[in-house]
Parts: C-alpha cells; structure tokens; sequence
C-alpha cells in the first residue's frame, strides 16, 4: 500500500508542471476574467501617465488578436469637455461618474476574432468585432483586479463608430447589440449607418439575426380515396400471396398422395408376379407306355417308341 501511495505521488510531482502549462494555456471563457485582465495590461502602458493621452497596450500571447489602449481623464474634464474622438468612441460633454473621483481611465477593447468566444449570441451573426468601452480608478496605476466605476451619458448619448464592418446578407438588417456589466443583452437600432449610441459603458457590436435552416420539404397529404385505393390495392396483393400459399400447398399434398397410391400399386404388382412365380401352372399326365408323364397341351413332334420300329 505504501509503495502505490509513493508511485501515486511521483506521478503528481512529474505531471504538476505539464497541469500547469496547461492550464495557462488555455483561454478563458469568463468575460469579466478577461475585463480584469485586460485591465492589467492596459495599466501597464502607463510608463509615462498623461492626461487626455491614449496609450496603446499589448496583451499576452494567448490573447494574440485583441487591442487594448488607455486613456487617463479628470472626471471634471470629462464631464464638461468630454472625449471627441476615442479610437471608434465618440464622448459627448456630460458624462457623469459614480462613485466620484478625481481621475479615472477609460479602456478600449477590441476582441477581433475572440469576440464570438467571449459574447456568443445564438441566432445572430457578427458583422462587427465587440469593442468595449469600461472605466476604473486612476488613484493607482499599478492596482490590478480593479471594480469598475459607473458611467452615464446625462445629454447626449456616447456614439460607437465601427470602420470595420463585415457586409450585410441580402434581406438582413443590421442591429446594434449591448452587453452590460451584469451580462445582459440589449438589442436596438442603428443611430445611422455602422453607427450605434449608449448611455452606459459596456460591450458593443453590429449584428445579423442568422437564416434559419430550412425546413425540410413535407411528404403530401393523401386524399381519403387514394388512401382507400391503397388499402385495397395492399389487401388484393395480401390476398394473392395467401392464395398461392395455399394453392402450393395443396398441390404439394396431392402430389403426395398420388405418389403413395402410384407406390402402392406398384408393390402390388410386385407381389402378384412373385406369387405366379412361385405357384406355377399345373402340366396334365399322359400315359407313355407303362409310366405316367407330363404332357404339354402342344407339341412340335409326337413321341415314338422305339419299339414301333423294331422289325
């Protein structure tokens, strides 16, 4: 027991770094793990913070195909001046930050092709990669795992630009999709051309409801006649299968009995022959000289003692 409890504990030992390579590896499903991690990175880019200056991050390679930037804002600056031009988001004066602090960054996301990963939508298609728009405390730019701050466009609504747009399927019509920080879906339409609007911070993208499949072709409906046509059709051949059962096997007793009687009166006429062979026929006695003999009622030459020619 205690040389398979150590064999045990080796293979851990050797296994543990392959489980942890492993699970580094692979991605991770969790939208708001991704939020926070993004987080991180972004922060880092701020190796030199300055106000009203995006700062583009890098992700780690697992993530390759995502952009991230950071910008670090005054919330009295934001509020009156707000952000013309921010990457795809255009932020109107009036944005109102709760709770209040003195500095806040705004973090760009663009998941590229990880955006169905991490926001599957059933029975939609995406015609624009996600772009995320989310504020946290400045205070520290080297905190991580940071909660988000609450943001409201009080005026005018913020404006998502997207320049990368796939192009409309015939007869789709291209929907704006948000996803809220608590993970709810909202649906609306267009502000204009590939441009949708927000109050809210959150995820964002152009969408498509997806063709449904189509349905498969239903056999037709036959008519009460042609049903009962095919009912009779089915028993005349039910009743043709019966009948030549049947007509078999009534040929196939008859054959039988004419066999037996065949055999029957050949073996009689076996015993009748066998029966003349043994009995015989009966010759009539003729008297030839002094002795009795066997006479045939036919015959070619007469018998001539010899002693009507002695002299």
């Amino acid at each position: 027991m205690g040389l398979l409890l150590r064999s045990l504990m080796v293979l851990l030992l050797l296994w543990s770094p392959c489980l942890l390579i492993i699970a580094a590896q692979k991605p991770m499903h969790s939208a708001r793990v991704l939020d926070a991690i993004l987080q991180d990175y972004a922060y880092r880019a701020f190796v030199h913070p300055k106000t009203g200056v995006v700062f583009d991050g890098t992700v780690p390679s697992n993530l390759t195909g995502i952009k991230i930037s950071g910008m670090r804002l005054r919330s009295g600056s934001l509020r009156t001046h707000g952000v013309p031009s921010y990457k795809e988001f255009e932020i109107p004066t009036g944005v109102i930050v709760r709770p209040y602090v003195k500095r806040l960054v705004l973090i760009y996301q663009n998941l590229g092709n990880w955006s169905n990963l991490y926001y599957p939508l059933p029975g939609h298609t995406y015609l624009s990669p996600i772009l995320g728009l989310l504020a946290y405390d400045a205070v520290n730019l080297s905190a991580t795992n940071l909660s988000n701050l609450g943001i409201r466009a009080s005026v005018n609504p913020i404006e998502i630009h997207f320049s990368n747009v796939k192009s409309v399927p015939d007869g789709s019509v291209p929907m704006c999709v948000w996803f809220d920080l608590n993970g709810n879906v909202n649906f609306s339409n267009e502000l204009s051309k590939h441009t949708c609007s927000t109050t809210q911070q959150g995820h964002f993208a152009l969408v498509v409801e997806s063709p449904a499949p189509s349905p498969a072709p239903s056999a037709p409906t036959p008519s009460p006649g042609s049903h009962k046509k095919k009912k009779k059709k089915n028993m005349k051949k039910v009743w043709i299968i019966v009948g030549s059962v049947m007509g078999g096997v009534l040929l196939l007793v008859l054959s039988a009995i004419l066999l037996a009687w065949l055999r029957k009166c050949q073996q009689k006429k076996m015993e009748h022959m066998e029966k003349a062979s043994e009995v015989g026929e009966t010759l009539r006695m003729t008297s030839v000289g002094s002795a009795k003999a066997p006479a045939a009622t036919v015959t070619r030459t007469q018998p001539i003692l010899e002693t009507e020619y002695a002299p």
